[in-house]
């Protein structure tokens, strides 16, 4: 495997689940429809305590706004900066608007990604858009979700491209959209089930919290909830881990992905 392509493993697995600024939500998470609570079997160096079975929660209806833009600088395993990522989120009349874009470069390797999502109330997916420029490749794509069909459509917007159609539940996810549900689950003090996202492919996502952690942004102390997604797919299969604040909408403050040049970090720079 190349160096560009070993960024871009990595790279791709940050951005499956880069957590996102949320707000408002409307409705309380519904525990039928699959976000139930869920004790984290303990992983190496965090040993099982009742702190770490279940992520810190209040009382929490939602999320105390209805915009939010986030700044990310994306490290090398060095901790030189390798570029940055920018994450927007906005309440709209039926639901939300998610996006997130990333410009970070290699000589002579580009990466310029953009990707909208829009979701309801709910954060039920509805339209996954994504824009791509990864050295000479480009690529350009929508999928739409079909909840009265029960399927999501998937079309490269190209000359010549095609569609491909996958099954859906009644309240599907993409990966933007995920991690705005992820996020919300956490405040409430669940952790979501297992379940397949659909970005572009398919991926099957776990996440397993593991404790409290403090850690330093923005060269302030703060006390983290550790998660680790684990993310199998197509063009990925790894644990990635997440770092994030204890504020009301859970603000994702570090993100990190093992790729086969080191550890690449994403760490908020507001």
């Amino acid at each position: 495997m190349s160096k560009p392509q070993a960024l871009m493993g990595g790279l791709i697995c940050m951005l499956l689940l880069l957590a996102a600024a949320g707000s408002g939500w409307q409705t309380p998470p519904d525990q039928s429809a699959g976000a139930v609570k869920v004790a984290a079997a303990p992983s190496a160096g965090h040993p099982e305590t009742p702190a770490a079975k279940e992520p810190a929660a209040k009382p929490l209806t939602g999320f105390p706004y209805t915009s939010e833009s986030l700044n990310y600088s994306v490290n090398w395993p060095t901790g030189l900066s390798l570029g940055e990522a920018h994450l927007r989120a906005g309440k709209r009349e039926d639901g939300w608007q998610f996006d997130f874009s990333l410009d970070a470069s290699v000589p002579g390797f580009a990466i310029q990604d953009h990707y909208r999502s829009r979701a309801s109330a709910d954060l039920c997916s509805q339209e996954l858009e994504k824009e791509v420029t990864h050295g000479k490749r480009t690529g350009h794509e929508k999928t739409v979700f079909d909840y009265k069909a029960g399927s999501a459509t998937r079309t490269t917007l190209v000359d010549g491209g095609g569609h491909t159609d996958a099954d859906i539940n009644n309240c599907a996810h993409d990966g933007l959209d995920f991690v705005f549900y992820a996020r919300r689950e956490l405040g409430q003090g669940r952790v979501p089930q297992q379940e397949d996202v659909l970005f572009g492919a398919s991926y099957s996502v776990r996440l397993e919290y593991t404790g409290a952690q403090e850690v330093t942004v923005n060269d302030k102390r703060r006390q983290a909830d550790r998660v680790v997604a684990h993310v199998r797919g197509p063009s990925a299969d790894s644990s990635v881990e997440m770092l994030f604040d204890r504020d009301p909408a859970r603000t994702p403050l570090i993100i990190k992905t093992p790729t086969a040049l080191g550890t690449f970090s994403m760490e908020l720079v507001r």
